[in-house]
């Protein structure tokens, strides 16, 4: 008879046991699941992030190569020391040429590059400038556009320049170039974000041939 009353009281519910021990279970799952679904969540912006980054360093880079890869080597104004023709001014932090202006950017012709780092919050941000250069002379308040940043919440920028070498050996880097009449046979643009170093650009203008510095006054 006792045996009878057990059975029907298990066969009509479940005990408190199981309901507790299926409820830890449900917990269990629940949490590896929320905690998978995180991790996806996780991983999926991780890998947004890297691809923007990428992005970023690719569409900054190839603007920074083809504006420097264009540099004309035509005069922008004279030197105040020395009263020679600037066609080139570079330092580790801002850098000025002449090339032509896409037509995307204005009206296009040569105008005034300048490259500049500019603080921004607790980083810095790299900046460009554009304005029309004419017979030898920069034309003030001729800007095609308000200066904008090519890229912002960045760790360092530095430019450096060299040029053509000795001796079939190459020449160092500079931080501060020293022959405005001429261009560099190298420019090097070193970049770092909060996620680290970008890789390095190296451009060699192809008109720095026509306007090169001369072996004796070379670095």
């Amino acid at each position: 008879g006792r045996a009878m009353i057990h059975a029907r009281r298990r066969s009509s519910g479940f005990t408190l046991i199981e309901v507790l021990l299926a409820t830890v279970l449900l917990a269990a799952g629940l949490a590896l699941g929320f905690a998978t679904v995180r991790a996806a969540g996780a991983s999926a912006q991780r890998g947004e992030a890297i691809a923007e980054r990428n992005e970023r360093i690719r569409a900054v880079s190839e603007f920074l190569r083809r504006r420097i890869g264009g540099m004309q080597g035509l005069v922008f104004e004279l030197d105040p020391e020395s009263g020679e023709s600037r066609r080139f001014a570079g330092e580790a932090e801002s850098m000025r040429f002449v090339a032509d202006l896409p037509d995307y950017l204005g009206r296009g012709g040569p105008h005034l590059h300048a490259l500049g780092v500019a603080r921004d919050g607790d980083g810095f941000a790299l900046q460009v400038d554009f304005r029309m250069v004419l017979a030898g002379e920069t034309i003030e308040g001729s800007r095609a556009r308000p200066p904008e940043p090519l890229a912002d919440g960045l760790r360092s920028v530095e430019f450096a320049y060299r040029g053509p070498g000795k001796d079939g050996k190459p020449a160092p880097w500079l931080y501060e170039w020293e022959h405005p009449e001429a261009l560099p046979a190298q420019v090097r643009v070193r970049i770092v974000d909060a996620q680290g170093a970008w890789p390095d650009l190296v451009v060699a203008p192809p008109a720095a041939g026509s306007y090169g510095v001369p072996p004796e006054a070379g670095p």
